[in-house]
């Protein structure tokens, strides 16, 4: 049977590289190191406000009442931030 699909004369396949691909522009990370350093310090902090908690045992205590709820929430919107956050760039 013959294809009805018609090739293009200047289509004749996968052209093999004739050298070393050039490389494109240096990918950049998305993150700084500064932004990797503050969510560390966030996840600390929420791991240390879910110990606490832990190690207290009860529902009913000072640290799960009063202390965790605020160390938790302002470690999550730290995390935030911390994602969020660039550093200014200097006036050239």
């Amino acid at each position: 049977m013959k294809s009805s699909a018609k090739r293009s004369p200047d289509k004749k396949g996968p052209k093999s590289p004739k050298g070393p691909a050039s490389p494109g522009p240096a990918a950049q990370m998305p993150l700084g190191a500064a932004n990797y350093l503050f969510i560390a310090i966030g996840v600390a902090v929420i791991a240390l406000s879910y110990a606490g908690m832990y190690i207290e045992k009860s529902v009913d205590g000072f640290f799960s009442l009063s202390v965790a709820p605020f160390t938790l929430v302002g470690a999550y919107l730290w995390v935030l931030f911390a994602i969020f956050y660039r550093k200014k760039e200097g006036k050239s």
